[in-house]
């Protein structure tokens, strides 16, 4: 049977190389970050600085397994300087910075950032949400890595998680776009497409409510009225 820690450290090939790429002054190691930092990357570095990649991985699944173990969780901002200040003579700041940066960029961490979790501290409480960027920015990270494998086409699953992203985050149109900057333009498409359809959803559901509210009636009885199944009418009313 493989070893469970090992098993786990396998799973991040693809972001060994990715980590060479993580700027020295890169501290904060959320997935955004990392994301962020791929553009403007030296072409390459010295592979021999990533030979205690896995060891660090391997200590700090034993030590926090809740959010290095089987199902990673987003990492609370600073996590870094705090791992270093509760093990300093475990980790050294160089390979530690390494080792998140890895972790950070593996897809798994990516899928647990993409699905809006809240970000976690070192005892694995959730204690901040996921900035609505950082969210955009995985989204985007891991359909370019798919679409690179697959020969199907992913820009439908890409829409519907862009929608749902979006809606959540509860920003307007202009504010979400001036978060999220400027994306490449085969992107763009998709979501201005994702955008166009939230923001649809949005005013029926804001006529709903104003037809509600000036109904008088009951949530069971305005639903009877409009033939809609009341579970919709009370979702809109939230």
């Amino acid at each position: 049977m493989t070893d469970t820690k090992t098993d786990m450290v396998t799973k991040f090939p693809e972001t060994l190389a990715a980590a060479a790429d993580a700027p020295d002054a890169q501290t904060d190691f959320s997935a955004e970050n990392a994301t962020l930092a791929v553009a403007d990357a030296p072409a390459s570095k010295p592979k021999n600085r990533f030979e205690s990649v896995q060891p660090v991985l391997e200590k700090l699944f034993e030590l926090y397994p809740q959010l290095f173990g089987e199902h990673f969780l987003p990492l609370k901002l600073g996590i870094f300087q705090e791992l270093l200040a509760a093990h300093p003579d475990t980790f050294t700041r160089d390979t530690l910075k390494v080792a998140l940066g890895v972790h950070t960029r593996s897809t798994r961490y990516l899928q647990s950032v993409a699905a809006g979790l809240k970000r976690h501290d070192l005892q694995g409480v959730p204690v901040d949400d996921v900035a609505p960027e950082h969210v955009y920015l995985s989204i985007v990270e891991l359909f370019q890595r798919r679409q690179a494998r697959s020969k199907e086409d992913l820009r439908p699953k890409l829409r519907s998680q862009l929608m749902a992203a979006y809606d959540k985050s509860g920003l307007s149109r202009l504010d979400y776009l001036a978060r999220i900057g400027a994306p490449a333009e085969a992107i763009q498409v998709v979501l201005d497409d994702a955008l166009a359809e939230v923001d649809q959803q949005r005013a029926r559901r804001a006529a709903l409510v104003k037809a509600f509210e000036a109904s008088g009636k009951t949530p069971e009885d305005f639903a009877d009225m409009l033939g809609m199944d009341v579970r919709e009418v009370n979702a809109a009313l939230k």
